[in-house]
């Protein structure tokens, strides 16, 4: 217990903080919890007037710095005399604007400013909502306000504070750049409060705001609030990762698990066990790790419940919860259930009856009843919203999850397991990043209820517990910009600015920052280069002669051969292109090499259009799909024909089997009498390869004993001074790089009459300023040509769609369309496309991503009234239908470009009208839930 004299010094530290500070004092008394160190510190420095970078662990409350800016600007006196924004006194109204990144976290942080201030002081405003947009706090997303930015928004007047939430999202590499142009753009009367998750990279970044908006503190935590506990499952044993802290500083795994794990894969090598059976392989049994249910009962047994259990793929976290049910998993009471199905309810009014079944609400509610549930983008945003109730209030126990959990919304939980440590990024398998790894187990351990949170990884052969170790100790995970100039972000800055100074303004963005210091250690790296490229040359000398000359020809021979096999690769390209343009429907030919080899017979010739011919193609095999050039080493030679019947149908398995019999029989060699001998062109006869050849031997160096020691280190040499040169072309290129990005786009711009030539923004250029997706120039120019004029609502929603829609996957077949002026526009757009794309690629500037068709016949459908059974079943996917998830978040996509279009002064009054109606079609059933705001 503290003495008398102790505690009347605390009271006078107390009291001194209190005059000091007299607003965080007035703030922290209606918390209910004392400040924690590093949250003291970041609000002292923000009362003091700096602008904050809080960088924390998930759940370590951050947020708490960003409420005490909301408090600062409703309190009403200036941090600093001119925070107001210039305003005439101290009686104007001050306002904070709070951004997150995703919707679903401003609606959270929306509900929770209610709470605390009422809905008359606080605002929403995102693509689906705007309450209250003239309170003197709004949450929006960060998009929101940098489209306010650019259009000079009367909303910004009286801006004080700007709270940025999750600012690492800068490093996104689809987004990211919107937080730098908020950043740079912001006025400099407005403190910036920053938070961040822990980046090893703090300083940098703190340096750069430094730079472009004045004092910054620094404010770093790496303490976590609720301890972290990490495991790891081995079939039905828990084992602690580390022995203890200091354990887990050094990255020492814990003995016993090591031990366990080797025993494991020794009897797994040796095959221990029954014999070759289901799950044993020719090299003894197959790991067959814990089942689902068994993991889910073994921590509720333990008490390590509610957990989310992440699964990185949409089919395993649906697939886990059938798995839970089958077993007969319960984890609610009869009152819980009965309180659940309540919520459940209430909060899928909206959605008509006989989409529910589509939706697979019963299963979903007959999980939810038991305390399990699945969360992931595939699921409808109204699904997601009620399982992510149910589990903050308690009452669902277990999700199974995608990494998509992770990103934001305030889930915490007590126990966190990691099924895998690989995960899909949209283009290949990758591992585990330590920063992704950290956000995921983030999550485990709720500040205020757990005394500790658990982290759980589930091992398997694959899984090395010293490569967890690393993951779960490792702190270098740095922020890096993606930040790129656009096109809509050219015209603006051009208009709001001008040109020269626009260009500065880009020279001062954090990706130039991190560029130009970069270039430092580049150029120590190219005279360290130079230096040793002088040592190996010392090393290639020869005293028979000039060796540097002798090398030379050595290159010389090997370029003229490589030379003359890629003239025979192009040739043979180029005539199985011809081959391939000549062919018919029923045409029956050999396809030599890869999978597909084999007979097969022409469905659709497809000759023309964009690219290389890419017929359609029936093997013997039935597979149906379309071949390229590619899979031919020799051109295409039509061995026979067969007649193929007039609507045939190469989806139909029998159709397949019956046309497949008749090219099997036609009595041709599946592969023929060869087998794919390519053609060999005698190198030797090459008249400028022979006299190289001679001109070797002649040389005096050929004759030296030590000849390929020197050409080894000349060979070296060579390397390093190609490397080397890479070097400095990267120095030459990261100096300036995105001024010179800007130039180009500028060029390109003016050439397409959207700035003139001297540097003024058009009317085009102002149609194109207002138009925020990813293809902005597409856009423009199908307004321009009056591509989307004269179609209805519903087609008028189709032919937008190709330019908003991504498909997830790749797929090898070009979606069909539905026929007449959808299909006509769409062709325009793609010639649009083609024309940017090479003028693009003519200027060295990243091209405009293909318009993707897989979305047309959905959205078409759906806009025309169509049941949604029929609209998730016309999506071009892979795996069969379309999931609801994805379709609502496209379509909502879809509905806000045609509500630019419906605003657009480049629209004609027609074509407003259309969007307009296009909107209303499109906004019905799931499409009318905008969430809880």
């Amino acid at each position: 217990m503290s003495s008398p004299a102790e505690r009347y010094a605390a009271a006078r530290r107390r009291a001194a903080q209190a005059s000091a500070f007299p607003a965080l004092d007035e703030f922290a008394r209606d918390l209910g919890f004392d400040l924690d160190d590093f949250q003291r510190e970041a609000c002292e420095a923000l009362e003091r007037g700096s602008g904050v970078l809080v960088c924390a662990p998930t759940g370590a409350g951050k947020t708490v710095v960003g409420e005490f800016a909301v408090h600062l600007a409703l309190r009403g006196r200036p941090g600093k005399p001119e925070a107001a924004g210039g305003g005439e006194g101290p009686d104007i109204r001050r306002k904070c604007f709070y951004t997150t990144p995703i919707k679903a976290l401003s609606n959270q942080k929306y509900h929770d400013l209610v709470d605390r201030y009422g809905a008359e002081q606080v605002g929403l405003l995102t693509g689906d909502n705007a309450i209250n947009g003239d309170a003197p706090v709004v949450v929006m997303t960060t998009e929101v306000l940098r489209n306010m930015l650019y259009a000079g928004s009367a909303t910004l007047e009286g801006l004080a504070y700007v709270v940025m939430d999750e600012v690492h999202y800068l490093a996104d590499r689809f987004r990211g750049g919107v937080w730098e142009e908020v950043i740079i753009h912001l006025p400099a009367s407005v403190t910036l409060v920053s938070l961040s998750a822990t980046v090893s990279n703090a300083e940098e970044f703190a340096d750069w705001l430094v730079t472009v908006r004045g004092e910054t503190a620094v404010v770093v935590s790496e303490h976590r609030p609720v301890p972290l506990w990490q495991h790891m499952l081995v079939g039905r044993r828990m084992f602690d990762l580390f022995h203890d802290a200091d354990a887990a500083r050094k990255h020492d795994v814990h003995p016993e698990l090591l031990r366990y794990t080797r025993d494991t894969m020794r009897r797994l090598e040796l095959g221990e066990g029954r014999s070759a059976g289901p799950g044993f392989g020719r090299r003894g049994p197959r790991w067959r790790g814990p089942m689902r249910p068994d993991i889910v009962d073994r921590l509720d047994r333990e008490g390590l419940l509610p957990a989310i259990l992440f699964i990185f793929s949409r089919a395993g976290c649906d697939a886990a919860v059938q798995q839970c049910l089958a077993a007969g998993l319960r984890l609610t009471s009869p009152e819980e259930r009965a309180e659940i199905r309540r919520v459940v309810e209430s909060r899928i009014t909206a959605i008509p009856g006989e989409d529910l079944s589509v939706l697979g609400y019963w299963e979903w509610l007959d999980g939810l009843e038991r305390g399990l549930a699945a969360h992931h983008a595939g699921m409808l945003p109204a699904f997601k919203e009620v399982v992510e109730e149910l589990f903050v209030r308690g009452l669902v126990r277990a999700v199974f999850a995608t990494e998509t959990l992770a990103l934001g919304i305030n889930m915490p939980a007590r126990c966190v397991v990691l099924e895998r440590l690989v995960k899909f990024n949209g283009e290949a398998h990758v591992d585990l990043t330590p920063g992704e790894y950290t956000q995921l187990t983030g999550r485990a351990g709720r500040r205020g209820i757990d005394v500790e949170g658990h982290a759980v990884v589930v091992w398997s052969p694959e899984t090395d517990p010293r490569h967890v170790a690393g993951l779960a100790s490792t702190r270098t995970y740095p922020l890096r910009s993606s930040f790129r100039p656009s096109y809509n972000m050219a015209v603006n800055l051009v208009g709001t600015v001008g040109a020269e100074p626009a260009r500065a303004l880009l020279e001062s963005s954090f990706a130039q920052f991190q560029a130009d210091r970069s270039v430092v250690g580049l150029a120590r790296q190219v005279q360290r280069n130079t230096e040793t490229v002088e040592a190996y040359g010392a090393e290639a000398a020869c005293h028979h002669g000039d060796f540097d000359e002798y090398f030379a020809l050595r290159v010389a021979i090997a370029d003229r051969e490589r030379a003359i096999a890629r003239q025979g690769q192009t040739q043979r390209k180029a005539a199985a292109v011809a081959s391939l343009e000549r062919l018919r429907v029923g045409d029956v030919i050999r396809v030599p090499a890869g999978r597909r080899a084999g007979l097969a017979v022409v469905l659709d010739p497809a000759a023309g259009g964009f690219g290389e011919p890419r017929p359609l193609v029936l093997t013997q095999d039935r597979w149906a799909g379309r071949v390229s050039p590619g899979d031919f080493t020799t051109p295409a030679e039509v061995l026979a024909r067969i007649r193929v019947p007039k609507h045939f149908n190469h989806r139909s398995p029998a159709a397949r089997r019956d046309l497949a019999a008749a090219v099997s029989g036609t009595g041709l060699d599946r592969h023929g009498g060869r087998r794919g001998g390519r053609s060999r062109q005698a190198t030797g006869e090459d008249h400028r390869l022979s006299q190289l050849r001679t001109e070797l031997r002649r040389h005096p160096c050929h004759a030296c004993p030590e000849r390929e020691e020197h050409a080894r280190w000349a060979e070296r040499r060579r390397r390093l001074e190609r490397d080397t040169e890479e070097l400095r072309q990267r120095v030459a290129g990261r100096t300036g790089s995105l001024a010179r990005t800007f130039d180009r786009i500028v060029a390109l711009l003016t050439a397409r009459g959207y700035l003139s030539p001297e540097g003024e923004v058009t009317d085009a250029g102002r149609m194109l300023g207002r138009i925020w997706t990813e293809a902005d120039l597409l856009v423009a120019e199908c307004l321009r040509r009056k591509v989307w004029d004269g179609l209805s609502p519903a087609e008028l929603a189709a032919a937008v769609s190709v330019v908003v829609f991504e498909a997830r996957r790749d797929v090898d077949e070009r979606a069909s369309l539905p026929r007449g002026p959808i299909a006509d526009a769409v062709d325009e757009t793609l010639k649009l496309w083609t024309d940017i794309e090479t003028d693009e690629a003519n200027r060295g500037l990243a091209v405009t991503r293909e318009p993707d068709l897989g979305f047309a016949w959905p959205i078409y459908r759906w806009a025309r009234g169509e049941a949604l059974a029929k609209v998730l079943a016309s999506g071009h996917q892979i795996d069969g239908e379309m999931p609801a998830g994805d379709f609502v978040r496209w379509a909502r996509q879809v509905v806000d470009l045609l509500g630019q279009l419906a605003d657009s002064g480049g629209a004609s009054t027609e074509l407003r009208a259309t969007a307009r109606q296009a909107i209303a079609a499109v906004n019905r059933g799931v499409l009318a839930y905008h969430g809880t705001a």
